[in-house]
């Protein structure tokens, strides 16, 4: 009889019946509650069926609770498959609608470059009150209390005490549309490697002006900053110049629209004969950088009546980005590298799009590498398209055999790796009593090499007015080799050099088809790559 009981206990127990147990399968399907229901009257059950197999509901809870682990893991499956197919989480996807621009400041030394660069990361939020009352400090004991801008830029002890940039600073701030990387490229002559590296990184130029009495004429006469680093962008690669007339403010210009003309009048001609096309690649406007005047927000009428135009930030928001491939081959320059739990690798994307697990070749040492980790902006991402300043951290290859000017490539389509090439050359200025012709010796500044070359044969003298008068090339004569060239001429020529170099024909990767030559620190010649050697070959067949 306790038998009985303890039967009739069980099976009527409310729980079971009314499906009132929170934690209970029969709450999950209608239909199962019905079958799992028993009448309520009592069931009497003999002792020797006390063993027998469980009930029928609690098998069908079983295989459904197994059906629906089986499902669970299926859709755990298809989703692992879905993220790694859409890499980018929701976060980075808004990041991926504003576009990138990398803006370097270029300009004579003293004209307000760093305090510019400084003024946009205050007026961004990217600098804390508390940051910039340090500053202000620490330029009133050096007794130079108008530099405290500049130090948000110039981190370098050196740079603060001698008051001039040496290494090209780097920072990053945002508008609405755009995310910008500042370039902050020095402006002493004794530098211009330095800037030349900054330059080549950037696809738009701020060229920051003083309008201050003397210093603008000192920067634009011949042997000035001002003109060299003009050239020095073009040849490098920046298509988009905004021109800022900087020190309005200053006592002895006092906002005077005379003076702004002045400059502009003087400056557009040789933006014209630099390549540039001053209507559509070049916007001039007026701006004090220490005080931030026409910078995040239009100048007051009170202060400069005569400027209808936009601010900086509008300006800069406005530009056009250059055309980019992000399907391409992978092509990334290094400029820099350190060790930080494996190799990390600085540089611009010129060309592809590079992903977390990418097995990809650094050239010209061909060391296979696998990348592990992918940081833009200080931000981890799991990919990076072109024109993105990233830092790459890569398995495979130590920190010690990399050198700048090395660069990131695809396995299967790698980057050419050269010991001479043709070039076509734009010679500027010869130094003195000096000679351009085989045998001549310069150094060669391309993305982030530098090397030094030897000019070995004058191939051709190119004409440029008969050039476009003669443009069928069958009626075109064959010219005989010049044996040297003075300024201002155009040749092609056959470089070379001592260590092999990554390069790329121009017509096909202008970024890295383009370079300058330089001797006891000056720009003498400009050119682009036209020929290499044939592919899987460092130098020319003879």
């Amino acid at each position: 009889m306790e038998v009985v009981r303890r039967a009739e206990i069980v099976v009527q127990s409310p729980a079971l019946l009314d499906g009132k147990n929170g934690n209970d399968w029969s709450q999950e399907e209608d239909d199962s509650v019905e079958e799992a229901t028993l009448p309520v009257s009592p069931i009497v059950i003999e002792s020797k069926r006390v063993d027998s197999p469980p009930l029928v509901p609690a098998q069908r809870y079983h295989e459904e609770v197994e059906s629906n682990l089986q499902e669970l893991q299926l859709e755990k499956k298809e989703v692992k498959l879905l993220e790694h197919e859409e890499i980018e989480d929701p976060g980075e996807k808004e990041e991926e609608k504003k576009r990138h621009l990398n803006v370097v400041f270029i300009g004579h030394v003293d004209a307000g470059k760093s305090t510019t660069g400084g003024q946009l990361l205050l007026l961004s939020g990217q600098v804390d009150d508390r940051t910039i009352q340090k500053y202000e400090k620490e330029a009133k004991e050096k007794n130079r209390e108008s530099w405290y801008m500049a130090y948000i830029m110039d981190t370098n002890e050196e740079e603060r005490i001698k008051g001039k940039t040496v290494e090209v600073g780097r920072a990053h701030f945002e508008t609405e549309n755009t995310r910008f990387t500042i370039l902050d490229a020095p402006g002493h002559k004794s530098y211009v490697p330095n800037m030349i590296s900054g330059a080549s990184q950037a696809d738009v130029g701020v060229l920051v002006i003083s309008a201050r009495k003397g210093e603008f004429e000192t920067g634009y006469e011949k042997g000035g900053q001002t003109r060299e680093h003009v050239q020095l962008a073009k040849t490098l690669g920046v298509s988009k110049l905004v021109v800022a007339v900087n020190k309005m403010d200053e006592p002895t210009v006092n906002w005077a629209k005379e003076r702004y003309d002045e400059i502009e009048t003087k400056m557009i001609p040789f933006l014209k004969s630099s390549g540039y096309n001053a209507r559509k690649d070049v916007h001039f406007l007026p701006i004090s950088g220490l005080m931030g005047i026409n910078m995040a927000s239009r100048v007051d009428k009170k202060v400069c009546g005569w400027w209808d135009g936009p601010c900086l930030f509008q300006v800069l928001d406005s530009i056009e980005i250059p055309l980019r491939d992000p399907k391409g081959p992978i092509r990334m320059p290094i400029i820099d590298k350190y060790k930080d739990m494996g190799t990390v690798l600085m540089g611009k994307i010129e060309s592809g799009t590079i992903q977390e697990g990418d097995s990809l070749l650094v050239m010209p040492n061909k060391a296979h590498v696998k990348v592990l980790a992918i940081f833009c902006d200080e931000k981890k991402t799991r990919r990076a398209g072109p024109g993105e300043n990233v830092r790459v951290k890569v398995s495979g290859v130590e920190e010690e055999d990399i050198l700048s000017g090395f660069v990131l490539s695809n396995v299967f389509n790698p980057v050419n790796a050269v010991f001479e090439f043709n070039a076509q050359l734009q010679i500027l200025e010869l130094l003195d009593n000096a000679i351009f012709t085989a045998g001549y010796k310069a150094i060669l500044h391309i993305h982030s090499i530098v090397e030094e070359s030897e000019i070995v044969e004058l191939i051709e003298e190119i004409d440029v007015m008969k050039k476009k008068k003669d443009a069928d090339p069958k009626k075109r004569k064959p010219k005989r080799k010049p044996l040297f060239v003075k300024n201002g001429a155009v040749v092609v020529c056959r470089v070379q050099v001592n260590n092999l170099i990554c390069i790329e024909n121009f017509a096909d990767f202008p970024q890295l088809g383009r370079f300058t030559l330089r001797s006891e620190g000056k720009t003498i010649a400009v050119g682009k790559v036209v020929a290499l050697p044939a592919p899987g070959n460092s130098v020319f067949a003879t």
